[in-house]
């Protein structure tokens, strides 16, 4: 494995004289993960619209709704490649350009499959999104920084989940309560969908104000630019003739990452690619998402009328951005792994009591009150313990933890089992909950038992450090 040499203090300690254009910049590239969230949470209110309108069972549903990740996972893999050869803007211009192609299509749709095509689209545009945001966030940032600015790829997440959720809130009461109400012309669930054209256009805008990463400025000859832009984002004030140096000679080490590269050992790939695929995928299997693509349908099967299952899904994205914000507070003070151990151990809290709850046989359709309010609580406990850690840390160590040899495709190959486990869990949800909702959430809380050791054997931390020491 290839070893680097540390950055020097100046490297470290820098301070951008212009933080505010820093933070623009990162929170520019983010908007992918907003995006995602926003993609991820827009479908909640269109889930028993389209069982309706489609006349369709839950299995061919959960279909439905997860094959977007399909498209995520093959964005996913394929984005580190493509930022390596056109750079991380372009990349970034075309998940845009895709989206909103495809927030187009899945609003106007006309057939069931012809909805599945234009979600399989979208996710691959947001799959792309997933893996740029991270890497090029990583490559900007000043190191004193990164941590902070890294986590905002989830906050982009949770404020996208919120926002569709108080959007689609508005849209049903404006459809008088009912997904399949006449809006603009349209079901209200098909606005619902549209309306992620305005996100998608914004993205692609955004990205028209920001600079190209100077580590592959540097990778193509454009030395004076990515000087340039190191000045921007480290300062004037730190040897920037060092800085560069310092990147090239890392850069000279190593060459363009592939799929090749993460090859090793004797189970296919590299420790540190596999631990950064159990990263992913207990980040998804402790059944976030069925937080977010299902809230209001899990509601509404205990007893809760559609109108207020909106709310309580808006309530739990409020909790999931008070979480993220926490974890951005303490991301660079405490570090990455004890972030992640408190949040494992709250979430089997959360998690176990929801079982408890939902184990509970429902009067005249509902739970009895005590197990309905602990089901509710314990929900918003679980989202809240899952964003002030494993929705953030697990984002910031994927773009962080890969030497820079492996970084883009040991990131693609990542973000690709996270999609894929998030396919997992979306798919199963309707079934296994049609089977035993209090053993599904069973299931969950084992998994997020399962991440401590997890944690504590394999992660290390990378709080402070330099890329160019991650060996």
């Amino acid at each position: 494995m290839t070893t680097t040499q540390a950055p020097g203090p100046g490297a470290r300690t820098a301070h951008p004289e212009h933080l505010g254009h820093v933070i623009f910049i990162a929170a520019a590239a983010a908007m992918g993960g907003f995006l995602f969230g926003y993609d991820s949470s827009v479908i909640n209110g269109a889930v028993e619209a389209i069982r309706s309108r489609y006349g369709i069972g839950s299995a061919e549903l959960a279909q439905v709704i997860a094959i977007a990740l399909i498209g995520c996972a093959i964005g996913a893999a394929t984005a580190g490649r493509i930022a390596d050869r056109i750079g991380r803007i372009r990349c970034m211009r075309i998940a845009a350009t895709l989206f909103t192609i495809s927030a187009v299509g899945s609003a106007l749709p006309f057939a069931l499959w012809d909805l599945a095509f234009w979600r399989i689209v979208g996710g691959f545009a947001i799959g792309m999104a997933s893996v740029i945001g991270p890497a090029y966030i990583a490559e900007v940032a000043p190191p004193a920084y990164r941590g902070r600015l890294g986590s905002f790829q989830q906050a982009a997440i949770v404020v996208g989940i919120a926002v569709s959720q108080l959007v689609n809130w508005g849209l049903l009461n404006a459809a008088g309560g009912n997904q399949r109400g006449r809006l603009l012309g349209l079901e209200a669930w098909q606005v619902m969908l549209g309306v992620m054209v305005v996100p998608a256009v914004l993205y692609g805008l955004l990205s028209f104000a920001i600079p190209e990463s100077p580590r592959f400025l540097l990778s193509v000859g454009h030395r004076e630019r990515a000087r340039r832009i190191l000045a921007e984002v480290e300062g004037d004030h730190i040897d920037l003739d060092a800085r560069v140096a310092e990147i090239e000679n890392a850069m000279k080490r190593e060459h363009r990452s592939s799929f090749k590269d993460l090859l090793g050992g004797s189970f296919l790939f590299k420790r540190i690619v596999w631990i950064g695929i159990g990263l992913s995928a207990f980040q998804q299997f402790v059944g976030i998402n069925v937080a977010f693509y299902y809230s209001a349908t899990l509601w509404q099967s205990v007893g809760v009328n559609p109108t207020e299952s909106f709310v309580y899904s808006f309530t739990t994205s409020i909790i999931n951005i008070l979480g993220t914000v926490i974890a951005m507070i303490f991301v660079d003070r405490i570090g990455r792994r004890p972030l992640a151990l408190i949040g494992s151990a709250g979430m089997v809290v959360g998690l176990a009591l929801e079982a408890w709850a939902f184990s509970y046989p429902l009067v005249g359709g509902k739970l009895p009150a005590t197990q309905g309010w602990v089901a509710l609580i314990a929900a918003h406990v679980f989202v809240l313990f899952f964003a002030l850690s494993w929705g953030v840390v697990v984002w910031v160590l994927l773009g962080e933890m890969f030497p820079n040899k492996l970084r883009a495709a040991a990131l693609g190959v990542a973000a690709s089992a996270q999609w894929i486990a998030n396919w997992a869990i979306t798919a199963s949800f309707p079934s296994l909950a049609d089977w035993n909702l209090a053993g599904t959430y069973v299931i969950y809380a084992a998994f997020a038992a399962l991440s401590i050791p997890f944690v504590l054997k394999f992660v290390k931390e990378t709080k402070g450090k330099a890329l160019e020491e991650m060996g």
